[in-house]
């Protein structure tokens, strides 16, 4: 199952940046042998002014289960995310999106549309810190379907 991060605006280089591309080359050497991945992160400006949420819900690839980091979302587990990514690939799912909004989140559209909103917790996190919270994230799922240990809990 391939997994897109979907986020708006460009990512400087920088620790985020940094953080972000080691976690998802991470995840996809792991997550290759369990069917999942590859993933990419795909960077969205609004340039024509058109709305964030409306290029978000453009960008994300048909047929995709999408989670859309949201502040009104529901908190997981790591093993329950990981749960997650698995029901989905043995669904037959070739897709997921995670949706990552800008400053002013997404629209009430955008969160309809979503299959799952997806939180971090109460806090409010940098957008280009939540990236690299979100690979750190798929690789440990894959991490922990593979029964590796970087995981102990």
């Amino acid at each position: 199952m391939r997994v897109s991060v979907l986020a708006i605006g460009r990512a400087r280089s920088g620790p985020e940046a940094a953080l972000t591309a080691d976690w998802l080359a991470r995840f996809d050497a792991t997550g290759r042998a369990l069917g999942l991945g590859p993933a990419r992160l795909v960077e969205i400006e609004d340039r024509k002014r058109r709305g964030e949420s409306a290029l978000l819900e453009e960008a994300i690839p048909e047929g995709a289960f999408a989670v859309a980091l949201d502040e009104r979302g529901r908190t997981m587990t790591s093993p329950d995310f990981a749960a997650l990514l698995a029901a989905e690939r043995d669904s037959g799912r070739r897709e997921m999106a995670f949706l990552i909004g800008g400053a002013d989140g997404h629209s009430e559209a955008l969160r309809a549309r979503a299959d799952r909103l997806l939180s971090f917790g109460p806090m409010v996190w940098p957008h280009m810190l939540a990236r690299a919270m979100l690979a750190e994230q798929l690789y440990r799922a894959a991490s922990i379907l593979a029964g590796g240990p970087y995981h102990r809990a």
